[in-house]
């Protein structure tokens, strides 16, 4: 396929009520692997692509290093591929939009972009972030990229115990970030059917939903109206914990 196939593929993905799932990859092995599975796209994990180079989540994988796997990822399967681009690497739009540019190189045609202050504490403002989703959409357009932007909130995450009274919030930020250029917004954090319907019905972007402890199955999800699953980390834990159970048997008989 072609990027511009690839791209326009990946955004018919996102029907609200049949969800894509994406199993996260973290290398070109990983990516290679869900491919022959039948994935019909391939996600990164930020947290993944990070342990399995000896970092932690957070950009603490240095931005050189993160674009190579990422190329190397997109370069090893022939289907979409979309990177967990965290912050973008810089609180400065200018940077924001020379990293991005950077990482288009690579030849993905999605990313994750949070509105966690990375290097911080809290969430950008709805406005502020919405002007570095813009900032994003403005460099793929200048590069005639079309770049699927999955802007992900950790309002679930900053607030999981109160999150019935920040559902009105997602939703207006996924109303902001929309008029910036997003293409989807992401919720990782959020658990109850209720709430995720009540977004799913309010958001006017696609909702992403994240696999974890007490989010119902795949098919539950599509009857609340998610448009995405992500595996997040899961992938990669689990593939490590059979290598270690392998070592196991080898060195603990």
């Amino acid at each position: 396929m072609t990027r511009n196939e690839k791209a326009r593929a990946f955004a018919a993905l996102h029907i609200k009520g049949k969800p894509v799932q994406l199993f996260n990859a973290w290398d070109a092995g990983s990516a290679k692997a869900i491919a022959a599975a039948g994935a019909p796209a391939i996600a990164t994990s930020s947290w993944a692509v990070a342990a399995s180079l000896g970092y932690k989540d957070g950009e603490d994988l240095p931005l050189p290093l993160a674009l190579e796997a990422i190329g190397r990822i997109a370069a090893a399967v022939d289907i979409p591929v979309t990177a967990d681009f965290e912050g973008g690497y810089s609180e400065d739009d200018t940077v924001l939009a020379e990293n991005i540019a950077r990482l288009l190189e690579t030849g993905v045609v999605g990313i994750n972009f949070e509105d966690r202050v990375v290097k911080g504490s809290g969430l950008y403002s709805r406005e502020r972030q919405a002007e570095r989703i813009a900032a994003i959409r403005k460099a793929a357009d200048s590069k005639g990229v079309p770049l699927f932007i999955n802007a992900r909130t950790d309002l679930f995450f900053e607030h999981f115990n109160e999150a019935a009274d920040y559902v009105d919030e997602a939703i207006e930020r996924a109303s902001a970030y929309a008029g910036a250029g997003a293409s989807s917004l992401f919720v990782p954090g959020l658990v109850d059917d209720a709430l995720i319907a009540r977004l799913a019905e309010g958001s006017v972007l696609p909702v992403n939903v994240m696999v974890m402890d007490g989010v119902s199955p795949a098919g539950r999800l599509a009857e609340l109206g998610a448009a995405r699953i992500s595996f997040g980390n899961i992938p990669y834990v689990t593939a490590m914990g059979a290598l270690g159970d392998a070592a196991r048997r080898v060195y603990q008989r």
